[in-house]
């Protein structure tokens, strides 16, 4: 593996010799097999301290961003960050972040899940389920566990991601995870949810997309002079265009489900950080808020920010997440 870093971020991997430390070796080889160098997708600029990667996983490959830290040689990373992208989004959504948390000192990871811009994209409403994103985020925090040597991961789940992540949290519990940021997102859905965007969908086929069916006139500059737009608008055309509508219709369907997970994360004894910004309007931000405070968890709101902290004020995104983390590891 080429790039900064070529994968060989410190792994803190306690001990040496023996079976156990062959075994380690093994698995740690055969991760590597599976993480490839990765492409840029679409115009979106990708700073040089990212890596670009393509994950091996049972559905398929899943791609996925890498900003390892840059401190003196032999200072030790301070955990594993894995990012779990929301509905239409992908790994891009958190470019501005991942730096930010690499300066301090976290090797931080975002993949774009299942049918989410160049990732895998099985055909069927069926291969969508909170089970299947869900497990995809199991796949991936096992595999670079074995890759790192560290064997829990910060998860952070924004948007519709916080709701697979804290699917992935219940069944992963601390053998999996050091905690759980719950980003701009809460409890439960209700039912309705996303019923006009479900409808666009159903009515135009499955060879749509919601940016073309949202935008009709920018739709039609686009397709006659597509650099017309900027590189932020093409961006988000091109990856809404790439986007599975099968997956857009599972996740409609998980976030409009009125089931409450929140006793089950409670029983995994998991550090639990409730954040949105001071703006969010996706989800009721009482709702987060005494999510919170049935949980015991730390809740926060972010200044300057809506519902993508992670874009709007990543700087006091990054350094919430920071101080969290450095409290629970």
């Amino acid at each position: 593996m080429s790039g900064r870093g070529g994968m060989s971020g410190g792994t803190g991997v306690a001990g040496s010799g023996g079976a156990g430390a062959d075994a380690r070796a093994r698995a740690r080889t055969e991760a590597a097999q599976r993480v490839r160098p990765g492409r840029r997708f679409s115009v979106l600029p990708v700073p040089a301290s990212i890596e670009i990667l393509e994950l091996d996983l049972p559905v398929g490959p899943l791609t996925a961003f890498r900003a390892l830290p840059q401190g003196r040689p032999g200072e030790p990373v301070r955990g594993t960050a894995l990012l779990v992208p929301g509905f239409t989004g992908s790994k891009e959504d958190f470019v501005p972040l991942l730096p930010l948390l690499a300066e301090r000192g976290f090797d931080a990871w975002a993949f774009s899940q299942r049918g989410q811009g160049d990732s895998a994209a099985p055909a069927g409403e069926e291969h969508y389920t909170l089970d299947a994103f869900s497990g995809d985020v199991l796949h991936v925090a096992s595999l670079v566990a074995q890759l790192t040597g560290r064997q829990r991961a910060h998860l952070v789940g924004h948007s519709f991601g916080g709701t697979v992540a804290r699917a992935a949290a219940v069944s992963g519990g601390r053998e999996a995870f050091e905690d759980l940021t719950m980003l701009c997102s809460g409890p439960h859905g209700w039912p309705g949810r996303k019923a006009a965007e479900e409808a666009k969908l159903r009515g135009a086929g499955k060879r749509i997309d919601l940016w073309t069916l949202d935008r009709p006139e920018a739709a039609r500059t686009a397709r006659r002079d597509p650099d017309r737009l900027g590189a932020g608008e093409r961006f988000l055309r091109e990856r809404s265009m790439r986007t599975s509508v099968d997956s857009l219709l599972g996740a409609i369907d998980i976030l409009a489900d009125p089931a409450d997970s929140t006793p089950e994360l409670a029983v995994t004894a998991l550090p639990v950080l409730v954040a949105h910004g001071a703006h969010d309007d996706a989800w009721p931000q009482e709702w987060q808020r005494t999510m919170a405070e049935r949980l015991g968890a730390r809740y926060e709101v972010i200044a300057g920010a809506g519902h993508l902290p992670n874009q709007e004020n990543p700087v006091a995104t990054a350094d919430l997440l920071s101080d969290f983390w450095s409290r629970t590891s």
